[in-house]
């Protein structure tokens, strides 16, 4: 696929993903469009389905290929998908990136900032954080 047709496809990609439209990322996807293709900020689709906790979106995304512990670098959009997930306590959201291989003890940042499993205490998210630790994270 051409990088226009590729560029085209993953501003609509995160429009779908921002509307929470399942039918219309379920069709971008099928057409092409590369589900780890930061928009022009670095925020991944992937971490855009979790912050704002679009858990079957996010699980579209991870079956087409999406990396589960790719950090996003965008403006108020920095850390893994885990992470933003575990902020707002979106516990299906981080049940779906779970399943699918996300790292419970990866600290966003590149290491250095929180873990999964802090976000989910300090926002006072026990369910979240019940989930995360059944899947081996630890407070560090």
């Amino acid at each position: 696929m051409n990088q226009r047709r590729q560029k085209k496809y993953s501003r609509r990609l995160f429009e779908a993903i921002s509307a929470g439209d399942v039918t219309v990322v379920k069709a971008f996807l099928r057409a092409g469009a590369d589900p780890n293709r930061t928009d022009s900020e670095g925020t991944t689709p992937l971490y855009e389905a979790s912050v704002n906790g679009k858990a079957e979106i996010a699980r579209l995304l991870l079956t087409a290929g999406a990396a589960p512990d790719a950090e996003s670098s965008g403006l108020g959009a920095e850390g893994t998908p885990l992470c933003a997930a575990a902020c707002w306590g979106h516990a299906n959201t981080v049940r779906q990136l779970l399943t699918h291989g996300a790292d419970p003890n990866l600290h966003e940042e590149h290491g250095t900032g929180w873990s999964p499993l802090r976000w989910a205490t300090e926002g006072s998210h026990s369910e979240t954080a019940d989930l995360l630790i059944a899947a081996g994270a630890t407070p560090r």
